[in-house]
């Protein structure tokens, strides 16, 4: 059984940014969101957002503080803008990291609190139900990595707390609108490009593996990985080839929906716990360290056996017979991606931080845990967090 419900219209498709204006616009007056590096200004997205906006007759504040993980302090900073410009309506415009915060901001907005954490779970968040209906808000994605234009949780950083948690999660903090525009990710490095779609991989590998896995997500979770796989490496290569980022793009949007039917598992929880530590962190590099031993604990318990060998098959080892299939596939992936070598201690990360990640995901994210095919420990996720360590 499943219940689906993600009822952003999407356009898709190369160019679909021009078509913005002629859309019915769920207000005048936006909050602009993008983020604090120089790329939608440099690469010409703003001015066509701008532009697109003001054709549809919406006047523009813009607001351009969120970086490579949004931060509880940068997204209150947004939303107190917002507020005091009284905004109607939120675009934001860039990667994962700026629309999980415009959707986040398009919720807070309205609300009573001045505290964006009393709206959040997690161990410190006083898990406040919103007291007004979120703000409509437009997604304009990228990059190809979170899939966010098409779900309804927004994943922020605090600090002062280290945690790393999703906020929203109600059937108004839906995307009015989602433009997957594949010729705006173009301008997108090749690392990054590599960070970004393994993210959008795992969001279905995982979700492959969920105990909420059914009829509906199987569907859209093949057609991501077959996608995502075959023309990932293409797209590292050449960030020019269309045709390779149209089908990441693609498959980037259908893991979303994989969230929205049956949600990641530890993984994800895991790596959150990692880049709560360490923001400078980017997502989509936190899970590929950990990503090789993390799918060896499982296959390791057999607990899913025939679904790694479908998911090896669906990566291109269309003769897979053993769930060890699936390791070489994804390591031939990180391969020829460029990225199979990336190392915590990069990024000041220590061994002996291990253990504290381990509680931190089991305490800030079950959400996540539950969806595990089988029950884990803090030993286990330690362990593996061990294995990943270089």
């Amino acid at each position: 059984m499943y219940n689906f419900f993600s009822p952003a219209r999407v356009l898709f498709g190369c160019g679909v940014l021009n078509q913005l204006h002629t859309l019915k616009m769920p207000g005048k007056k936006a909050l602009l969101v993008i983020s604090n590096g120089r790329s939608a200004r440099a690469n010409g997205y703003l001015d066509r957002t701008e532009a697109e906006l003001k054709a549809a007759g919406v006047e523009v504040v813009l607001y351009d503080g969120i970086g490579a993980n949004p931060l509880k302090e940068a997204v209150e900073e947004g939303a107190f803008l917002g507020r005091k410009e009284q905004v109607d309506v939120v675009v934001a415009l860039g990667g994962g990291s700026v629309l999980d915060a415009g959707k986040v901001m398009a919720m807070f907005i309205p609300q009573e609190s001045d505290d964006l954490w009393d709206y959040a779970g997690g161990l410190t968040g006083k898990q406040k139900t919103p007291e007004k209906k979120a703000l409509p808000w437009i997604a304009i994605t990228t990059s190809a990595g979170t899939g966010s234009e098409v779900d309804a949780t927004g994943v922020v950083t605090n600090l002062g707390t280290d945690e790393k948690i999703a906020l929203g999660g109600g059937e108004d903090v839906f995307a009015t609108y989602a433009i997957v525009d594949p010729e705006l990710t173009v301008s997108v490095p090749a690392k990054y490009t590599a960070f970004q779609g393994f993210d959008a991989l795992f969001h279905s590998l995982e979700g492959y593996l969920s105990n909420r896995h059914n009829l509906m997500s199987d569907m859209v979770q093949r057609s991501a990985i077959e996608h995502i796989s075959a023309n990932l490496a293409a797209a590292v290569k050449d960030g020019s080839n269309l045709a390779a980022r149209e089908a990441v793009s693609y498959g980037n949007t259908m893991s979303g929906y994989s969230m929205v039917l049956a949600g990641c598992i530890s993984e994800h929880a895991m790596e959150h716990a990692m880049s709560a530590y360490y923001p400078k962190l980017q997502h989509g590099a936190g899970l590929i360290m950990i990503s090789k031993e993390y799918f060896t604990y499982w296959i390791n318990r057999h607990v899913a056996d025939k679904r790694f060998v479908e998911m090896a098959r669906f990566m291109g080892i269309k003769d897979a017979v053993k769930p060890e299939d699936f390791i070489t596939a994804l390591v031939k992936l990180q391969e020829d991606c460029g990225v199979a070598d990336l190392r915590m201690s990069d990024y000041g990360i220590k061994f002996e931080d291990c253990r504290k990640f381990a509680e931190n995901a089991r305490a800030t994210t079950m959400r996540l845990i539950k969806n595990d095919p089988a029950e884990t420990t803090n030993d286990d996720f330690t362990g593996i967090y061990e294995r990943s360590y270089k």
